[in-house]
This record gives structure tokens, C-alpha cells and sequence, in this order.
């Protein structure tokens, strides 16, 4: 079981102000935005994927009054994707509209479409965000289907955490990589405040400036990267999680006592083990492997992604972290 981890009212305090300056930060950048020109103003989205991810991004869409069309390979996913998007809203609704819940939520369901034809999907988008499996054939074969069928002022936009833009928008013609860019979510998306914004040498302003509004809009807190090997966050978050689990393969410290000190003294509110179970030990593997491509090239180093023992041994377990059941900590319920 995972052991509970007492926290100080000293952290809790420092957290509070932390969000309120993220808050006023927030509110200060729409304000701003709201005086400068910008790209063309975005009004129908099309989301790719309904799973955890697609389903987030599609509901902060609906709920800032974007009309958005979800789709997927199955009328089965695109039910499973409502689902979540109709179990996250009542939790919201409890919160703005606690005594109409059920009207809270079918307003906001009310914006949403879903289709399995992916051509029709695009027909009338101003823009395409695709939360589909982290491949970057299968993305590109998407992407590249696509170009065709959206209109030509169409924004493409992949939500990729690992992968490079600029190769996923070379599935697309020279014009619609101008409209393309990376705009990559966190997960849980409707809690989350954060969205990097990936710009390839071939992004235009207007794109990026339309994207940047958009953020904005559905109430999110957007920060701007090149297309770097994991943007801002994984690129400092990934070699900080593996070199954690090389502390403990050392035998430096136990997990537990790592996540105690990142979180009491580094007032991080979660430590790493607890964040690899969280995101799965299967995919924090798999982009490692993926960077070690990075570092083959010279675009990282290559003793950030070499291989663990511990976490291949694990991974050939079955010991995936929170969705399995077991990580580094164990949890009765498979989440």
C-alpha cells in the first residue's frame, strides 16, 4: 500500500500563493491578449482520440463554448470518450451549477459531436488537435489524410509529448505546415493549467497567435517552445524521473524516502515514484527508448536515456504502476 505522506502547513501555504500568482499571471496575459492582434479567431475544433486525453481536451473546448466534433475509429470509443467527458462535468457542475447538475452537464455536452469519419470531421474546422496513440506513423498517416479534406485556413495541431512536430508536419504540404504546430495538454486536461505551444521553423505568427488565443480562451496558462526532444517539461522532467530510479537501483534511498524529500524539501507536490506510477513505467520507458534516437543524433545526451535494469525489469513484469495495480508502490485499486 502506499504509505500517506504528511505535508506541512508551511507547503500548503507556499502552494496557495503559488496559485494565486498563477491566477493573477493567468488573468494578466488574457488581458493583454485581448489588446493585441492575433491570428484568425477559432471557433470549431475537431479533436482526434477520445480517450483520457482527447475526451479532456474536447470537454474544455465545449465548456468555452467552442463547438467541437469528436472522433475515432469506433462508435464504442467515441461512447467511451462521452462518457468521460459526462462523469468529469457532473464533478464541475457540483462546484458552478450544484443545483442543476444534469442541465449543467447536457449544455455543455450540447457543443460536442462525435463521428467515426474522419473526413467529414475536418469538413468545417477552423482547428484539428489529434490525442491519438504516440506513433508517429500513425500520426502521420492521419495528418496526412487530413490535409486534403480540411479547408485550406485549417490550424493542424498535435498533442504529442515526445515526438517531433516538425516530422509529424511533414505528412502535410508546405502550406499547411505553416498551420501547424504542437499544442501539447497535461493530463488530467480539465484540471490541468498548462499548455506548451510548439513552434517549428515553418509555424507562422498567425498560427501561432491563433493558438495562443484559443489557449487562452479555454482558460489555460500557454507557455512557447521550439521543437526540442520534450519541449520544457519533459525535457527537464524526464532525466529527473530516470535518475531517481538509478538512485534506488544504486541503493542510495528507497522511493519512499526520495518522495518524501522531494516533496517536503523541494515542495513538489508529488514525488517522482509516486509520478511514475502515475504515468505508467510502459511510457516512461517508451520515451526513453524513443529519446535514445535524440541522443544518437547529438540532440541530447546520451547518459540522460540509458537504460535501466530496474525499469525494463519491472516493465517485463507487468508491474506498470497505478493502471496495473503495482509500480514502486502498490494500490488495491487498478486505476
Amino acid at each position: 500500500m502506499l504509505s500517506p505522506i504528511l505535508r506541512s502547513a508551511t507547503m500548503s501555504s507556499t502552494r496557495s500563493q503559488l496559485n494565486a500568482a498563477a491566477a493573477t499571471r493567468l488573468s494578466s496575459i488574457q488581458r493583454h491578449l485581448s489588446t493585441t492582434p492575433s491570428g484568425s479567431r477559432i471557433e470549431r475544433m475537431t479533436v482526434f482520440g477520445a480517450g483520457l486525453m482527447g475526451a479532456g481536451i474536447a470537454q474544455v473546448g465545449a465548456q468555452s463554448g467552442l463547438k467541437v466534433t469528436l472522433s475515432d475509429v469506433t462508435d464504442k470509443a467515441l461512447e467511451n470518450g462521452l462518457n468521460i467527458i459526462s462523469k468529469s462535468l457532473s464533478r464541475v457542475a457540483k462546484k458552478k451549477s450544484p443545483d442543476d447538475i444534469e442541465g449543467f452537464t447536457k449544455k455543455i455536452l450540447a457543443n460536442i459531436e462525435t463521428t467515426t469519419d474522419a473526413g467529414k470531421a475536418v469538413e468545417d474546422t477552423d482547428l484539428v488537435v489529434e490525442a491519438i496513440i504516440e506513433s508517429i506513423k500513425v500520426k502521420r498517416d492521419l495528418f496526412g489524410f487530413l490535409d486534403s479534406k480540411a479547408k485550406a485556413e485549417c490550424i493542424f495541431a498535435t498533442n504529442t509529448s515526445s515526438l517531433s512536430v516538425t516530422e509529424i508536419a511533414e505528412s502535410c504540404g508546405k502550406e499547411r505546415q505553416e498551420r501547424f504546430a504542437g499544442l501539447h495538454f497535461f493530463n488530467p486536461v480539465p484540471a490541468m493549467k498548462l499548455v506548451e505551444i510548439i513552434r517549428t521553423p515553418q509555424t507562422s505568427t498567425s498560427t501561432y497567435e491563433s493558438l495562443k488565443e484559443v489557449t487562452l480562451r479555454i482558460g489555460k496558462a500557454p507557455v512557447t517552445c521550439n521543437d526540442t526532444p520534450g519541449f520544457i517539461v519533459n525535457r527537464l522532467l524526464v532525466p529527473y524521473l530516470l535518475e531517481s530510479i538509478r538512485m534506488v537501483e544504486r541503493g542510495d534511498a528507497t522511493p519512499e524516502d526520495i518522495d518524501t524529500a522531494m516533496e517536503l524539501g523541494a515542495g513538489y507536490p508529488m514525488g517522482p515514484f509516486k509520478l511514475l506510477d502515475f504515468v505508467g513505467l510502459d511510457t516512461t520507458t517508451y520515451i526513453a527508448q524513443g529519446w535514445r534516437g535524440k541522443a544518437a543524433s547529438g540532440q541530447i545526451s546520451k547518459e540522460l536515456v540509458e537504460p535501466i535494469e530496474l525499469l525494463d525489469k519491472l516493465v517485463k513484469e507487468g508491474k506498470l504502476g497505478r493502471k496495473s495495480g503495482q509500480g514502486f508502490y502498490e494500490y488495491e485499486n487498478k486505476k
